[in-house]
């Protein structure tokens, strides 16, 4: 669960620290005070995305910090191998800079914006208003039903098989062409081999060639400095270079050194710079010889290396790559050649994947209506709770009517129906559901998912757009009985849900030294009864507004017990 949170220069917020509790926590204030800024803070601290437009106006930076405790053994610890302290409680940071980066930590390791990502979807979920356009986005409903059932192992299953279908149909496609257009690629392999062959390419032969070409560029130069260091370590002609003068000098030393130590110890010391001058003025000897060239050679390696580099513009940036694109002309013009009994093979594995892929899709299939039908029966009833008793849900299938009845996603088109009144046909939710019916289904949708999901804390942000009423009051009692289970944060602009939470936190704006601010501040009881008669008839809080919260109060504080009673 989600245990503080610290904010610091987001928004309007200059600093705020909050305590969440477990259970039902609700925060409440005027549009515009700032609720929103708190859930984008979280939304941070779990990797969503961010601007730097969060940074308060002044500051060069942003930071968010969260620690979260009695947190199960999430696939996410061992992957990264980082866990919880030894007092079960994972602190997660993150600062947004001015110039767009992203620092983030997770018990003080560095870590991706992507990582903490993928964390944060394991602890926490976000639901929001846009929420109920999903639902409204048939797009979605595979993916709600799958996530429900539990399907992706029988999903990768059937993807495995219909990879295999896409990549023989596309190598059939390429195969099965008209006559004309075969004898174009004909021509064009045929000219493209023929080219390549008759340059002979060697692998590593441009770079042999250009440093053969630097070295005769400069063989004038580099001949005369030869000479010149050659002669002055043999002595030429005269026979008077280094080497022999360090022979005379080794000699004269060791006839001293018969004397003296030093003088030996010297002696050998010449003889072996002698030595040493020897070998170099050998070297010398071989590099000279190696600048023998014959008339034309430079003219014939400019030429090549010209041919090299108006090849490599047509087949590749290098002769490497120039004979990778050879051995594919090559492999293209045998299929193409022989496509006729390459055609017969591909068809014959086609035909078997598409038994194979189709024997996985209808084991998704069975699997998928097996969930629907455990979907429509648990969002029915929560609808009931939710005080929708008349609703009727469906999970309506289709056959795909693409190209061999399937696409990536399976063999199904799948879509929720609804009849919110007795009597009524079920109709696409998009064409029946009110705001509030919107709202109040996607509640119970996301109710049931939870129940499959690690998460221990949810998060519901103004989800009750559109209710009122006694239908207020149901979605109130919803939402505490999900926090029973996991940790409940909601932002809410309805009194009847205000009144059930277990924890009432409110967002207030002010002004102070010329600057707008937002405070998060943890009511009591009293101040609670305040907060809720506000949110019931506005600004002007009357009497009869205050004993109307206080009803509300104590009727949400008779549920709790009703309900704990129960269990």
């Amino acid at each position: 669960m989600l245990s503080l949170l610290h904010i610091e220069n987001i928004a309007v917020i200059s600093q705020a620290d909050i305590t969440f509790g477990e259970g039902f926590n609700v925060l409440t204030g005027e549009t515009g005070a700032g609720k929103s800024i708190v859930i984008d803070a979280i939304g941070a601290i779990i990797g969503q995305r961010t601007s730097r437009d969060l940074i308060r106006t002044g500051a060069k930076s942003a930071q968010v910090s969260a620690v979260f405790r009695d947190l199960p053994e999430l696939p996410w610890f061992q992957e990264q191998g980082i866990f919880p302290d030894e007092n079960g409680e994972l602190l997660v940071e993150r600062s947004i800079q001015a110039d767009g980066k992203n620092v983030c930590r997770v018990n003080g390791r560095p870590l991706l914006v992507t990582q903490l990502r993928e964390l944060g979807c394991q602890m926490l979920n976000i639901h929001g208003q846009h929420d109920g356009q999903q639902l409204l986005d048939e797009d979605c409903h595979l993916d709600y039903l799958d996530s429900f059932g539990a399907t992706q192992p029988q999903r990768e299953a059937f993807s495995r098989c219909y990879d295999r279908v896409r990549r023989l149909r596309g190598e059939l496609d390429r195969l099965e062409m008209d006559e004309g257009e075969k004898a174009r690629r004909l021509d064009t392999l045929n000219y493209q081999i023929e080219e390549l062959e008759r340059a002979q390419l060697q692998d590593g032969e441009e770079e042999t060639l250009t440093a053969r070409r630097d070295l005769l560029r400069n063989a004038e130069r580099l001949t005369r400095a030869m000479e010149g260091a050659w002669s002055a370590l043999t002595g030429g002609e005269d026979g008077l270079g280094a080497v022999s003068l360090l022979s005379q000098a080794g000699e004269e030393l060791s006839q001293g050194g018969r004397h003296s130590p030093d003088l030996a110890e010297l002696a050998k010391r010449t003889q072996a710079l002698r030595y040493e001058a020897e070998d170099v003025a050998e070297q010398l000897r071989d590099l000279r010889e190696s600048l023998d060239f014959y008339p034309g050679e430079l003219d014939e390696l400019e030429s090549r290396l010209d041919q090299l580099h108006r090849l490599k513009k047509k087949y590749g940036g290098s002769v490497g790559e120039m004979l990778d694109y050879l051995e594919r002309c090559r492999q293209e013009l045998d299929q193409i050649q022989f496509s006729e009994e390459r055609v017969e093979q591909l068809q014959r594995e086609l035909a078997k994947a598409l038994s194979e892929a189709r024997q996985a899709g209808q084991a998704l299939s069975q699997a998928r209506r097996a969930a629907a039908d455990r979907l429509a029966g648990r969002i029915q009833e929560e609808l009931r709770q939710l005080d929708m008793p008349k609703v009727r849900f469906q999970v309506a299938f289709a056959p795909k009517e693409n190209e061999d009845g399937m696409d990536a996603t399976g063999m199904d088109e799948v879509r929720f129906l609804m009849s919110a009144n007795l009597g009524e046909e079920l109709k696409p939710i998009q064409r029946i559901a009110s705001g509030g019916e919107l709202a109040r289904i996607m509640l119970a949708l996301k109710n049931v998912l939870a129940e499959n999901e690690q998460v221990t804390t949810l998060i519901f942000d103004e989800v009750d757009t559109g209710v009122s009423g006694r239908a207020a009051g149901k979605v109130a009692q919803k939402l505490f009985q999900v926090a029973q289970s996991k940790q409940v944060l909601c932002v809410t602009h309805l009194p009847q849900i205000a009144a059930m939470g277990d924890v009432h936190f409110s967002v207030e704006k002010g002004e102070a030294g010329g600057r707008t601010y937002t405070a998060v501040e943890r009511l009591d009881r009293a101040q609670r009864r305040q907060e809720v008669a506000r949110l019931t008839s506005g600004d002007h809080i009357t009497d009869t507004a205050l004993q109307g919260a206080e009803e509300l109060l104590a009727q949400a504080e008779a549920y709790k017990a009703q309900l704990a009673g129960k269990t």
